[in-house]
């Protein structure tokens, strides 16, 4: 006997699962049953599962009687003249939907070719394995599953044109590339899903070899003159978005000047770009901490009591700034209202970014990297007709990643380049690698994609071929110029006294405990309290020297004294942590004497 479930639901038993199993499979293909509906039978758990919920992702499959698939050649022609449609098929019980329960109890062939008769179904095509992300990687059965998955994880990070009205949009944060183009070489998913309309890179021409050291490991050396002339040159969107708040008791925020009287007025340099009405206009150059919407708040403690004895209101100044390390142009300036109909205001600032050292690019391969170095273009290596590449790789990124796929990409690049088509790179279907040597060999190339090429500083030609041709790469949105950091002094949290943490907060860069493992493993004692307290939370706690406990100090009368012992006693003042300070204090609110012995 056999359990039966429904959606989750026990429904009573069955004697005979693989005749239940059967029927209701026959019924659904009949339509006397919901097409919507999936089964699954589980022997090991001695449980039927019947699935008719929504939420279920279901893909269509053909199904497969005897090794032969239900779809045959006249099957096909009927549809190709339009007797059939897609709908008829799945009424007609040759094509079925499968959840993903039910696939776990079936088996599915790639190919026409593969069927055996153990085979219950059949894919409509082997692409149809792959999602969208994954199906616009062309070739992507020759490299190893895992690059393929990184690759399409990378093209969700490529920036190209994510709308045609990006100009009228106020989204928080947006790139957008300046010359995007359609890839050379596609598939069929990409042309499905029309990729070409909305596309989010570049065709460049890549040689494969190792060049100064400066693209070791996985960077990338750039052709200056190619990125002058707008290769992988994309702009920044930020909109800031300030709105007249409404508290209560009748108190409103207020977009103005913020005069001089105001809590909290910065330079008077900050506001050099506002109008008389506090607001910034289109096309002016700001940079950081420059105020671009001037705005009062009313006071946090509503009224505060002059000399006199009476009571003013003076507002505070809560202007919206430029975020640190940010610039650009002021590209729109909208008026609008909110639900609650207070005013509001949105800017957004454009910032153009030319490909810069430590930019991330990724071909569609999963090969990842930053660009090391930018060479002018008379110093780069060029071949035979003075084709100068625009990107150079290093030849180790290739075997350990096992991305041949992209091999195969930048030969069809190169064979489409030169015939001037687009090639194709469906995986399974695509084109493949001998008919592409044979057209490089017709257009007078060697068949390998390989070319002698020069060095561009001496000119003197290399001891081995090179590997060049045309891929598609990816600028991805990791810039450095949204990365990069420093600070000296700055602002530090409220109970720790350390600095703050995080770019956004003008925060200090951590030195961990790894970090300092490595300055204890060299000995450097001073770097490491210089680091470690000097440069974070030092502070001065007098001690008893009776007690041990942390003394006070009393500013208006300018004595120390010790609250366990009194004012006789000797006290003095040490260099410790404030983190450390606080951890004695907290000790103290659980009733813990922690003692300080102070030795010279």
């Amino acid at each position: 006997m056999v359990n039966i479930y429904l959606n989750g639901k026990y429904l009573g038993t069955h004697k005979d699962p693989e005749k239940f199993l059967e029927d209701f499979k026959k019924n659904r293909r009949d339509g006397k049953i919901s097409e919507e509906a999936s089964i699954a039978y589980y022997k090991e758990m001695n449980e039927v599962q019947i699935n008719s919920d929504a939420g279920r992702i279901r893909r269509p499959v053909i199904i497969v009687k005897n090794g032969k698939s239900l779809v045959d050649e006249e099957t096909i022609k009927k549809v190709k003249k339009g007797e059939l449609a897609w709908s008829d098929l799945v009424k007609k019980g040759m094509v079925e939907y499968l959840d993903a329960e039910e696939e776990e109890n079936i088996l599915i062939a790639l190919k026409e070719e593969d069927l055996t008769k153990s085979h219950t179904h059949l894919e409509i095509d082997p692409i149809l394995v792959f999602g969208v992300s994954t199906g616009i990687i062309p070739y992507s059965p020759h490299n190893q599953a895992s690059r393929t998955n990184l690759g399409a994880n990378m093209s969700k990070q490529a920036i190209g044109l994510y709308t045609g009205s990006y100009r009228h949009r106020t989204d928080t944060q947006r790139h957008i590339l300046h010359y995007p183009q359609a890839p050379l070489v596609t598939t069929e998913t990409a042309k499905v899903v029309n990729t070409a309309v909305r596309p989010a890179g570049q065709n460049l021409v890549v040689a494969i070899l190792s060049y100064e050291g400066y693209n070791m490991q996985d960077a990338f050396i750039i052709n200056k003159a190619s990125s002058e002339r707008g290769i992988l040159r994309s702009s920044f969107y930020r909109t800031y978005t300030v709105e007249e708040i409404r508290y209560p008791g009748g108190q409103t925020d207020k977009i103005e000047m913020p005069t001089e009287e105001v809590t909290g007025y910065r330079f008077q340099d900050t506001y050099r770009y506002l109008d008389s009405d506090g607001i910034i206009s289109p096309e002016c150059v700001v940079d950081t901490d420059d105020v671009i919407v001037g705005k009062t708040s009313p006071p946090r403690f509503l009224e505060s009591l002059e000399e006199f004895g009476a009571t003013v209101t003076k507002r505070r100044e809560s202007s919206e700034a430029v975020k640190s390390g940010e610039k650009g142009i002021i590209d729109l300036v909208v008026m609008t209202e909110t639900e609650e109909c207070n005013k509001m205001l949105k800017v957004k600032i454009r910032d153009t970014r030319v490909a810069e050292l430590g930019d991330k690019l990724a071909s569609r391969h999963g090969q990842k990297g930053v660009i090391g170095l930018l060479v002018a273009q008379e110093d780069m290596p060029f071949t035979v007709d003075g084709i100068v590449p625009d990107i150079i790789i290093n030849p180790h990124a290739i075997p350990s990643r096992m991305t041949i796929g992209q091999l195969l990409e930048t030969l069809c690049g190169k064979t489409a380049a030169l015939e001037g088509r687009i090639g194709d790179g469906t995986p399974f279907s695509g084109e493949a690698e001998s008919p592409l040597r044979r057209s490089l060999e017709k257009a007078g190339y060697k068949d390998n994609g390989r070319e002698t090429m020069f060095d561009g500083r001496t000119g003197k030609m290399f001891d081995v071929d090179i590997f060049i041709g045309i891929a598609y790469y990816q600028k991805l949105k990791h810039m450095v110029a949204d990365k990069m950091r420093a600070r000296s002094r700055g602002p530090v949290q409220v109970l720790t006294r350390q600095p703050t943490e995080g770019k956004s907060r003008e925060g200090g860069l951590r030195l961990g405990e790894m970090e300092k493992d490595c300055l204890v493993a060299y000995g450097t004692a001073l770097l490491l309290k210089e680091r470690l307290l000097d440069e974070s939370d030092k502070t001065e706690v007098p001690i008893c020297l009776e007690c041990g406990m942390t003394a006070i100090y009393d500013k208006y009368k300018d004595i120390k004294y010790c609250p366990v012992c009194g004012e006789d006693t000797e006290i003095r003042v040490v260099d410790v942590s404030y983190a450390f300070k606080l951890l004695l204090d907290e000790l103290k609110s659980m009733c813990i004497y922690p003692r300080l012995v102070v030795e010279d």
